[in-house]
Formats: C-alpha cells, sequence, structure tokens
C-alpha cells in the first residue's frame, strides 16, 4: 500500500482571484446525430477563486449567463436558448459554488454543486493547477484547467428527437472543459 505525496505548486499563492473574462474559455462538447461532436462555449461568465493557506482549502464560485451560449450556428443556439433545453427566459444563469478539493495522484479534483434549470447536483472537476505568475503589467495571474462531465437529463435538459432507425439527435453525456485565468484583487 503506497502513500500519495502531496503536489506541489511552484509558486503558489493564498489570496482572492477574479475570473479574467478575456482570457477563460468555457466550453463543452456533446453528441450529435450519433456520429460526431458539438462543441460550443460561453461568452458571459464571472467568477471567484479564493486560493487558501493550503490548496485544499481553496474555494470556486462561477456564473454563467446561458443566453452568451456560442456553438457557431446561430439557429442552433437560438434553439439551445428555449424551452427545449436551456429556458433561458426563466433561468438565465448556470451557477457553480465549489464544496471541497482534494488531491488524486498528480491533480486534483474539486467537488461542488452545479445549478441549472432549477436543478442543483454534485459535480466533481478534475483539476488541474497549470500555476501562478507575477506580471508587472497584468497583475498577478493563476491559470487552471478544469474538466468533467454532467448527464444533461439530470438537469431537466431534456429535449430529443429520435433518429431514424436509432439513436438520437442529441447526446445524454456533455463534457465539460475550462480553462481559466484569474487575477489576483488588490
Amino acid at each position: 500500500m503506497g502513500t500519495e505525496t502531496a503536489v506541489q505548486i511552484p509558486g503558489y499563492i493564498a489570496g482572492t482571484w477574479s475570473i479574467d473574462v478575456a482570457h477563460t474559455d468555457v466550453s463543452f462538447t456533446v453528441r450529435h446525430m450519433m456520429v460526431s461532436k458539438v462543441r460550443g462555449h460561453f461568452t458571459k461568465f464571472e467568477g471567484q477563486i479564493v486560493t487558501g493557506e493550503s490548496f485544499e482549502q481553496s474555494k470556486a464560485t462561477a456564473t454563467i449567463d446561458l443566453s452568451s451560449i456560442a456553438t457557431n450556428n446561430e439557429q442552433r443556439d437560438a434553439h439551445i436558448r428555449s424551452a427545449d433545453f436551456f429556458e433561458v427566459e426563466k433561468f438565465p444563469t448556470m451557477t457553480y459554488e465549489s464544496t471541497s478539493i482534494r488531491q488524486a495522484g498528480d491533480h486534483f479534483v474539486m467537488e461542488g454543486n452545479l445549478t441549472l434549470k432549477g436543478v442543483t447536483k454534485p459535480v466533481a472537476l478534475d483539476l488541474e493547477v497549470n500555476g501562478f505568475w507575477k506580471d508587472p503589467n497584468m497583475g498577478t495571474r493563476v491559470g487552471f484547467t478544469a474538466t468533467g462531465k454532467i448527464n444533461r437529463f439530470d438537469f431537466n435538459v431534456n429535449f430529443n428527437a429520435p433518429l431514424e432507425g436509432s439513436g438520437v439527435v442529441v447526446g445524454d453525456e456533455v463534457t465539460l472543459l475550462l480553462e481559466v485565468e484569474a487575477v489576483l484583487n488588490q
């Protein structure tokens, strides 16, 4: 039985950070028509990260404007905003609030609560700390990559249309990918 060695984070800085929207990407992929994946991202969001004295004591929150969905197809984006999917008139945002962070091998896992369409469920994100950097012009920066998967039906995103023969237009599983850069609040 081996012991887990603590992940060392070079240049670690405890503090409160604001997500830099210009240098952050909040995106997803989902199976389309059983043969490919559609990629999309959100262009409007905000969030805060508080790095604790140890990384495991850190917390993160984020709010995503669901009307900012962008999949490179305006007709599809409008459909995703409708009651068939996000129902943005009634549920304009999606939120995530972390509840814990733990080490898992050479990376971390962030546990948290995702709220979408009025449904809150626990969602785990694999978390990689990309680094800390003190930039005299752009402020002190931190970067993270977070990935996870959700089943859209868990959040009442239930629309689907059957394909002739077998299969459905939209897959159940949605893969989340976040490339986050944040700046230390002064």
